[in-house]
């Protein structure tokens, strides 16, 4: 399927989705443009969307710095902490190795990565490009470089912006 038009505007949902608006010049009004690669990745891998932006983050994103140094939690070593944390949607953590033995029972240690809505140019390239890695690992088809690279340019003119005003 084809489609002309440009990228108007990139953002996030409140639930840290993200969002791109395009604009149509000409052509069939009813053309849809599929750029939900990580939805169909999601599909093929069967887990939920949130599952999978956590684990995208976990390979490719960014440790949470403060004070020049990575957050931390610790957090009880169970099934069903792990569960919930691979369903947050609102932190993202990364597990370690570390794992100690607590009042109550083992404690495991995870660093606190930072949500992709405050990713600079260079780090949303990087996470782009783990998705697109995965997708075609897969077998899914993802947008044409020269498409990738005009929303990439989009994104860092939005990014500016955002740190001027």
């Amino acid at each position: 399927m084809k489609f002309a038009g440009k990228i108007k505007d990139i953002g996030r949902t409140l639930s840290g989705a993200l969002t791109i608006t395009l604009e149509s010049q000409g052509g069939d009004s009813g053309a849809v443009v599929e750029l939900a690669q990580a939805d169909r990745l999601a599909e093929a891998l069967q887990v939920s969307k949130p599952f999978l932006h956590n684990d995208l983050l976990r390979k490719y994103g960014q440790i949470a710095i403060v004070g020049g140094k990575a957050v931390y939690a610790v957090i009880p070593d169970t099934d069903e902490a792990q569960r919930e944390i691979d369903e947050a949607q609102t932190y993202h953590l990364k597990p370690t190795a570390q794992v100690k033995a607590g009042k109550g029972g083992m404690f495991r240690t995870y660093m606190m990565l930072r949500g992709s809505h405050e990713y600079d140019t260079r780090e949303m390239s990087l996470l782009i490009d783990g998705l697109i890695s995965e997708c075609r690992d897969m077998g899914i088809e993802t947008l044409p470089p020269g498409e990738l690279e005009r929303m990439m340019a989009a994104y860092g003119k939005k990014i500016e912006k955002r740190a001027d005003g």
